[in-house]
């Protein structure tokens, strides 16, 4: 109890905290408009402290900025995610927020030199055969600087900003606190499942913080794209890394956002545009592991060969995957919007349990089409998906649609990559670039290649259940013989039955398992592969039946 006290006490203290920081940059209209913080805003109006910030001499825009980097890591993640969306900012406040990207401000180099020599275990001078104490770039929760190693290859230190778990943690809490707050009074709070919403963030945000995590990630999506001419992914260097330090190979490129170099060096910007959609779609189809903090800060552009410019990405604490059942359902969602086949977007719907099972088909249909009919044969620069994603929350809301929070991460992705497709080539048409990679997707998912490594994988478990028939059998059959198990002759028909729908399921097992072992044996050995797929397919079915068989 004293405990559960304690805790809500810390929260309190930190709604206060927030509210004033809002005070203090001039952003107490946002104050009013929080109905929780007005019995206590004319308290903070009473502080002095809070009349010596910007105020509102200050640009909004700049007043913003300030405020989210003084809340904290959460707050700078959220105005990072925000900065992209050009389409529904005023330009001053977009270019304001997107100093958080990679310009927050930095903490000492002497102290990243002391976590550093904390974590290895040797002097940085044993480390490295130089070291930059001057941070290349800062960001909410580490920063890097550069370095190179005694063999001369150049490479960045990230390094986690001092005390960054106890901060994420209070406001976690604050979140977990508001967010029950809105599940006991929010009338929509069922549908939008603010609370899982939370666990969600708190999964993501704290993986953030274990940089061997990071480097993980990192390894697996270079291997991903291993030879690809879309995305390079720098080396990690293991030997130097820890949980709160890490080290790879620098990159020298070009921000994303910088289309003065870009042009400059004669990059083809529309082709550098739909390799972003096609990096997309092919990690989180192909792939299922995507970059889910793809902000401009993270992505540089290599124009060694400018008419064939490849993506290079940083960052690699937030990756996402689905499950494959939402990734299957995803696809055929996004080839069924790319089709105009709102019938079948409906029904998916509802086969996926996004919304009810009992929601009428025809009536989503109907809702569905009104919303994006009128966004196809137009290019991005006429296209917004965040007003889409409006009008989409309303037939959420009118279908009873719960939100998925498995899906936010992919979400905000979306949102992250038409902001940067909107700033690169706003006549980018990504229907088209998107619709084949997805359709090769699909056929992959029922080719003969795909079936023979599923069934190769799944053999041993066959064989397996195989060995074991005869024991299932023999049990049952003793079961059915004792006196206890027939008081009634219909118990005992029943038994018959029973026994003689296993004998027969027996026999159709061994039968499809010795043909469909055959049909491998041929496939591995035979010059000839039909009769081998002819015999394969027969055990298969010959196993389904069995199954099927009472």
């Amino acid at each position: 109890m004293p405990a559960a006290r304690s805790m809500r006490l810390r929260v309190l203290v930190r709604l206060i905290q927030i509210q004033h920081v809002l005070v203090k940059h001039g952003l107490d209209d946002f104050v009013r408009e929080t109905h929780l913080y007005r019995p206590l805003r004319f308290l903070l109006l009473l502080n002095p402290g809070t009349w010596f910030g910007p105020g509102r001499s200050v640009p909004l825009g700049e007043r913003l900025r300030l405020a989210l980097e003084a809340l904290g890591p959460i707050f700078v993640k959220f105005g990072q995610a925000v900065s992209t969306r050009r389409d529904l900012l005023a330009p001053d406040i977009a270019e304001e927020l997107s100093k958080l990207q990679d310009r927050v401000p930095p903490f000492s180099g002497a102290t990243a030199r002391e976590a550093i020599e904390r974590s290895l275990g040797r002097p940085v001078s044993q480390i490295f055969a130089a070291f930059d104490e001057t941070p290349l770039a800062a960001a909410s929760i580490a920063q890097v600087h550069a370095a190179r190693l005694d063999d001369g290859r150049e490479v960045v230190v990230k390094v986690l900003r001092p005390g960054m778990r106890a901060r994420i943690e209070k406001d976690l809490a604050v979140l977990y606190s508001l967010a029950g707050l809105a599940q006991t009074y929010w009338r929509a709070a069922r549908r939008l499942r603010p609370v899982e919403l939370v666990d969600e963030y708190e999964k993501t945000i704290l993986d953030e913080l274990d940089l061997m995590r990071e480097a993980a990630n990192a390894t697996q999506l270079r291997r991903n794209f291993s030879g690809s001419e879309l995305l390079y992914v720098p080396e990690v260097f293991w030997d130097y890394c820890r949980t709160d330090v890490m080290v790879m190979e620098r990159i020298r490129g070009i921000p994303i956002s910088d289309m003065a170099r870009l042009r400059a060096a004669g990059t083809d910007i529309a082709r550098l545009a739909e390799n972003g959609v096609r990096i997309f779609f092919t990690q989180v189809f192909r792939h299922n592991f995507f970059h889910a903090d793809m902000h401009p800060g993270n992505i540089f552009v290599l124009t060694d060969d400018p008419a064939r410019p490849r993506y290079a990405a940083i960052d690699f604490g937030i990756m996402g995957t689905l499950d494959p059942r939402d990734q299957h359902y995803l696809a055929e969602n996004f080839l069924a919007v790319f089709e105009r086949d709102y019938r079948r977007v409906a029904v998916l719907h509802v086969e996926s349990g996004w919304v009810p099972p009992g929601t009428r088909v025809d009536e989503m249909e109907s809702a569905i089409r009104t919303v994006c009919e009128p966004i196809f044969d137009r290019p991005l620069a006429d296209i917004s998906f965040g007003h889409l994603l409006l009008r989409l929350f309303e037939i959420s809301r009118r279908f009873n649609m719960q939100i998925q929070p498995q899906l936010m991460l992919l979400q905000k992705t979306l949102f992250n990559i038409e902001g940067l497709g909107r700033e690169l080539y706003p006549q980018l048409d990504i229907w088209t670039t998107a619709t084949p990679i997805l359709r090769e997707w699909m056929r992959e998912r029922v080719s003969v290649g795909r079936l023979w490594k599923s069934l190769r994988r799944q053999l041993p478990d066959v064989m397996e259940s195989i060995q074991a028939l005869p024991a299932v059998f023999t049990q049952s059959v003793r079961r059915a013989h004792e006196p206890e198990a027939h008081p009634e002759v219909a118990a005992m028909s029943l038994l018959r039955e029973e026994m003689r729908a296993t004998a027969r399921r027996r026999d159709a097992v061994t039968v499809g398992a010795t043909v469909l072992l055959g049909g491998l044996v041929w496939l591995a050995v035979a010059p000839v592969a039909w009769p081998g797929w002819v015999l394969t397919a027969a055990g298969i079915l010959g196993l389904l039946a069995a199954y099927r068989w009472l």
